[in-house]
């Protein structure tokens, strides 16, 4: 006996691929929730990670920052302090030069001269005073220049003057202190007076 299927086979298999096609859409629509899922996961580690190293980069620079402001700080301190110590030992080294200064002036003065003031600019020194004549000053000047502690003798000025109603000359003149040759005071050189200075009479 024959048998025939009146069920609209065309409708049903219309059906069934229509719900394999929504299935599919499912599975693709989750497949790729899945996959961004993982993807911003994946990206989210990523800027999180960066973000921390950021931030520690950030910490250690700040902190290098203030290693250097300490490391200014403490080389201006050096700085200050070896500019202090050079002036101590500048000091300490041209501590008796005004002692020696006078020392000189004295063994170099020539008699019948003497001084009126005495000025000191650095290596500088500028002299006035009185002499019994012109030639007394230019016996200074030579003696100044023979010794081993002054030099560069320099007349400023040379005039008559009256003192105690005589007349002398009144000198104005500047020398420069050789520091290189301070400690060599002691020892005058040959042709250099060491005649005592005194008031005119």
């Amino acid at each position: 006996m024959i048998r025939i299927n009146l069920l609209p086979h065309r409708e049903e298999k219309r059906k069934a691929r229509r719900q394999q096609f929504a299935l599919f859409a499912a599975l693709v629509a989750i497949a790729g929730l899945v996959v961004w899922f993982i993807g911003h996961s994946v990206l989210a580690g990523y800027v999180d990670n960066q973000d921390a190293k950021n931030a520690f980069l950030k910490q250690e620079i700040a902190a290098l920052d203030k290693e250097i402001v300490e490391i200014k700080g403490l080389r201006e301190q050096a700085e200050a302090l070896l500019s202090r110590k050079q002036v101590i030992e500048s000091l300490q080294t041209n501590r008796t030069e005004t002692v020696q200064l006078f020392n000189e002036l004295v063994r170099q003065m020539p008699e019948g001269v003497y001084l009126k003031t005495l000025k000191q600019a650095g290596l500088k020194i500028n002299l006035t005073g009185y002499a019994q004549s012109n030639a007394r000053v230019s016996t200074l000047m030579r003696n100044l220049e023979a010794s081993p502690s002054l030099e560069h003798a320099d007349l400023v000025e040379v005039k008559a003057a009256i003192l105690n109603n005589r007349r002398v000359s009144e000198f104005n003149l500047n020398v420069s202190i050789e520091r290189a040759k301070v400690e060599d005071a002691g020892k005058p050189k040959a042709g250099g007076s060491a005649a005592a200075g005194g008031k005119p009479q």
